[in-house]
């Protein structure tokens, strides 16, 4: 099961969320794994909108993180982390899981603004394998924290939503002190999985829904440092599976959106330009005109 929106998410989980509690509460939540598998016993993977939030679980039970390529083996317990920046794909072997997550978005932890930026934080940054191995006694801490969490949604405590915010960051740090599992193992599916991953960080970058909106990927490079891998790795693959260079599938992808703006929208060139990257309109109509034998303004007409 894949989430995509804010929406199915609780649509999914609505049974779990506490009596009273709204659903929009500066999009923070945490829930009980246990009670979750319960409620998708008879659906493959843990519902959990990658798109849209920052997330940390701590998981008792087996399971394996897939990264770009790597494979990460959860045997016992672990403490997870994952950004909606980078993707990765969470799999439970069993329904037998256990445990808490919670879900936030960046703007949650920033009201007020605390002076943190997530995406600096070490645990979040791209080049990592967030799994962290844990020992009964940080288990018993670790837990204590999401039952804290839990306790403080259902309050009527009027400034509880600063309480779970320093339970957040208690969370993050608590995390940045351990050392992450080391027990990376390869897999023969490795090439299939840099290219999903690939195409749904790709895709990740659209639609553009305001002309304030820049892509934040635009290069080979951005594409591969995300997925920490090496650019020629990325390239390899990508053209052993699709026949296409990275290079060449981001450029079809762009062209792909830059014709759905000049067609379904009034934004202006110079404004269509910047939300696709380019720092000079030139560079952009040349770029579109080598692509299809058009300028930008004689395609819109």
């Amino acid at each position: 099961m894949k989430i995509t929106s804010v929406e199915e998410f609780y649509k999914e989980t609505s049974e779990l969320i506490p009596e009273g509690i709204s659903k929009e509460i500066g999009h923070f939540n945490v829930f009980s794994i246990e009670d979750l598998m319960i409620k998708i016993r008879d659906k493959p993977v843990m519902p959990y909108n990658r798109r849209a939030y920052y997330k940390i679980s701590y998981i008792k039970g087996h399971n394996k993180a897939e990264y770009a390529d790597k494979v990460i083996e959860i045997d016992n317990q672990a403490l997870l982390f994952a950004t909606p920046k980078i993707p990765y794909n969470y799999v439970p072997y069993d329904t037998n899981q256990f445990g808490y997550f919670c879900i936030f978005t960046e703007e949650f932890l920033m009201k007020p603004k605390s002076g943190v930026v997530l995406d600096e934080l070490p645990i979040f940054k791209p080049g990592g394998y967030p799994v962290f191995d844990i020992t009964d006694a940080e288990r018993n801490e670790i837990e204590s924290i999401f039952k804290k969490m839990q306790r403080e949604l259902s309050s009527n405590y009027a400034f509880k939503y600063d309480l779970l915010r320093n339970y957040l960051l208690e969370l993050i740090h608590f995390g940045q002190k351990l050392q992450p599992v080391t027990a990376l193992y390869p897999s023969h599916t490795a090439s299939a999985r840099v290219s999903s991953l690939f195409a749904e960080l790709l895709e990740r970058q659209f639609p553009i829904e305001s002309p304030h909106q820049k892509l934040k990927l635009r290069t080979a490079k951005d594409y591969a440092d995300t997925l920490a891998i090496h650019v020629n790795h990325l390239n390899k693959v990508l053209k052993e599976n699709t026949g296409k260079t990275t290079t060449a599938i981001i450029t079809g992808r762009l062209i792909r959106e830059a014709k759905i703006l000049l067609k379904q929208t009034n934004w202006n060139i110079s404004e269509i330009s910047y939300c696709l990257g380019f720092e000079e309109v030139a560079h952009f109509s040349n770029f579109f005109r080598k692509q299809t034998s058009f300028s930008p303004a004689s395609y819109r007409s």
